[in-house]
Parts: structure tokens; sequence; C-alpha cells
């Protein structure tokens, strides 16, 4: 029966990256940006939620982020590093922009669902709302939501839908508005040289591995993260990536994505969801002129932080300003940080907050 369930699995997997490819290309054809994100992307979110057997396999994803976290660190050239290192007190804003955003989007669900969320009991409204609201990690707020007592379904579904909009909003506004190319970053090195592709492979991959004993978030993305930037940043040159290696990253992305919008989905709870998708929008609103200010401030393109400070997930955020040529390093760092900060302070700041209404 294991047998026969592993080789189910493995059809629905191939079948799954058979669609992807395919909407990948087409995506190609018609120019459309990110198309080897975005295809795959809408391909299986679409086939999920018509009810296709469509499936990921968690191996995949981990090259996928373990590919792109490597990518991105060969950006981190000592003159790029001294240039970012230079933003730290605007990183610090947009940290506290994050945490704010995400407390007052918590709370405005909170208020819109305090009587409307089925299978909720009123204690575990403002765990379900507070955690749903978080910007960024998407997997790791549904986990601390779980230890809440919230309903993590709500949660996972309300992170999924943010994911999916702004993935698909801001690349295309991007394109559309002729936001690419504008903000360009000396990529690191251009030339694949195989013996330093292994040794490159061999490095991130035992940084990956160190951050998953460590027990750390998104490890195969930021442990790779870590040791390509220390190897660029100290001016030691291995290879780079080749093309095709990025393309098949970011499809795997894309279905990894895509493959949470099941069949059940637009069933759950259809009020809640219209809620998330207003609030997802008028987040992107306040993040653009959030994004204008600190471009003003800072003299970077407001394209690249507009990246830097959305509410949308590390990895895609990258991704996109990887393809389309917007300040890499920048964006990266930004994002790196406010993971960094939204899983150290956002379940604090809950109980914190919750204390705080204890009082009489």
């Amino acid at each position: 029966m294991l047998l026969n369930f592993s080789l189910r699995a493995a059809l629905r997997v191939a079948l799954t990256l058979g669609l992807a490819l395919v909407a990948a290309e087409f995506c190609v054809w018609l120019k459309t940006p990110l198309p080897w994100m975005i295809g795959p992307l809408l391909a299986t979110a679409v086939a999920s939620m018509l009810g296709a057997p469509t499936q990921s396999a968690g191996p995949l994803r981990n090259l996928g982020q373990w590919t792109i976290g490597t990518a991105l660190g060969l950006y981190f050239t000592p003159q790029v590093t001294a240039l970012v290192a230079g933003l730290w007190w605007a990183i610090a804003l947009a940290i506290a922009w994050a945490l704010a955003l995400g407390v007052l989007f918590g709370l405005w669900l909170q208020r819109v669902h305090a009587s409307h969320l089925p299978g909720v009991s009123a204690g575990a409204v403002r765990a379900t709302t507070y955690f749903a609201g978080g910007i960024g990690g998407a997997s790791e707020m549904t986990l601390l939501a779980e230890r809440e007592g919230a309903r993590t379904d709500l949660v996972a579904a309300a992170h999924s839908l943010r994911l999916l909009i702004v993935t698909l909003v801001i690349p295309f506004g991007m394109q559309f508005g002729g936001q690419t190319g504008i903000d360009l970053t000396p990529p690191g090195p251009r030339e694949v040289h195989l013996a330093g592709f292994a040794l490159l492979a061999l490095l991130t991959g035992a940084g990956a591995w160190g951050m998953r004993w460590l027990g750390r978030a998104n490890p195969w993305f930021m442990g790779a993260l870590g040791v390509a930037m220390a190897l660029t940043m100290a001016s030691v040159t291995l290879s780079a990536l080749p093309q095709w290696l990025s393309n098949a990253a970011q499809l795997v992305i894309g279905v990894s994505l895509g493959v949470r919008f099941t069949a059940g989905f637009v069933h759950t709870a259809p009020r809640w969801l219209a809620s998330v998708a207003l609030g997802t929008a008028v987040m992107l609103v306040l993040c653009a002129g959030f994004a204008a200010l600190l471009a003003w401030a800072t003299g970077i393109h407001a394209a690249t932080l507009i990246l830097g400070t959305s509410p949308g997930g590390i990895a895609e955020m990258a991704i996109t300003a990887k393809v389309l040529q917007l300040g890499v390093p920048v964006v990266t760092a930004f994002q790196v940080c406010r993971l960094v900060a939204v899983l150290l302070l956002v379940e604090p700041l809950y109980h914190w907050k919750g204390k705080g209404k204890a009082k009489p």
C-alpha cells in the first residue's frame, strides 16, 4: 500500500510539474512578467481549485529556495554591502511599519468578523485575526496561531490569498508601468564554472542544513543566502548559477504556492476571504505610499522600495527584483530583516497586547 501511495504521489507531482512547465512556456511566449513563477502559480492554483489532484514535492521546493537564496547572495559585493549597510535606518523604519500595519490589519479583521467567524470561539477570534494580519512568515504565523488556539485554516488561507494577490499585482504593475531595469545592481559572477559551482552548492547546502538543524525559519533559503552573501562580501568568486536552474527554482516555488488553493479553498468562509482581499489591496496602496516617502528620503528608486516594503513573501519579492532588475540587494535586505524581526516580535506583541487588555 505504501508503494502504491508513493507511486501515486510521484505521478501527481510529475503531472503537476508538467502542467507548470507548459504554463511557464506559455507565459514566456506571452512575455508576461516572471513567467517561470507566475505561469506555474496560476496554472496549479486554478487546477487545484477545480479539484485536480495537483501536488508539490517538499524536496523540490527546498531545492528551489536553496537556488534562489544562493543566487541572491551573489549580489552582495563589498560595494553593494556598504550601500545596503548605509540604509539601516530605513530598514528599521520598514520593520516598524510592517509590524504596525500587521497589527492594524488584524484589528480590522477582528472588528469585521468578531461575530461572523464560523467554528471560532470568542476567545480564539483575536488569535485568528491577529496572526492572519501578520506580514511575513506565512507558515510560521500559522504555527503560532495554532499555539494560541486559533482557527489555523483561516490563518493559512489569509496568508495564501495575500501572497497570491501581491505576487500577481506587483510584477504586472511594474512591467506595465515600465518600472523594469531602472535600478541595476552588478550581479556578481557572470560565468558558470563547473568546479566552482559544485563548491558553491556544497557550501550553501551546508549552510541550509545548518539552519535546518538549528530549527530556523526558511532554512533552505536563509542558510544558502547567508553563505553566498558571506562569500561574495569576502570577494570570493566561485561561479554564477545557470539560468535554467534559476528558472526551474521559480517554477517549483510557483507550484508550491499554487497547490495551496485546494478545491475547498473557495468555500472557506467567503466573507473572510473577501475581507482579506480588500485588506491586502489597501495594504498595497499604503505600502506604495510608504515606499515613495522612503525613496524621497534615501534616493533609492521607489520601485525597488515598493518591493522591499510590500506585504509579500521574501522569496517572491526577491525573485521579482531579480527578474525585473530592481535593486536585488536592497529588496533582499529589507525583506530578510523584516522577516527576522516579525518572527521574533509578533508573538511577544500578541501577549503584551493581551496583558494590556486584561488590566482594569
